[in-house]
């Protein structure tokens, strides 16, 4: 499965979000410190999920962290996030 279908699925699941954009801008990203040929290397996500209202910026991000888990977060050189209610 590619890494783009696992953030989302994983994110999905977690979250149940009513917004969720994940984009591999990897190719953006030739030649610069991670690029790796075939891509799946720098993400960029956008999620909007009624379960992020409370938390701080800090927590949002510790816990979509936690959703994809530490295999899937450390395989990814770069992960951009866009996160609210």
């Amino acid at each position: 499965m590619a890494v783009a279908d696992q953030i989302r699925q994983k994110l999905t699941d977690a979250f149940a979000p009513r917004e969720l954009d994940v984009v591999d801008e990897s190719e953006a990203h030739r030649g610069h410190a991670g690029f790796r040929e075939g891509g799946e290397s720098h993400f960029h996500v956008t999620i909007r999920a009624d379960v992020f209202g409370p938390m701080s910026r800090i927590a949002r991000h510790r816990a979509v962290h936690s959703a994809l888990g530490k295999d899937l977060v450390t395989s990814i050189h770069a992960l951009a996030l866009d996160i609210s209610d």
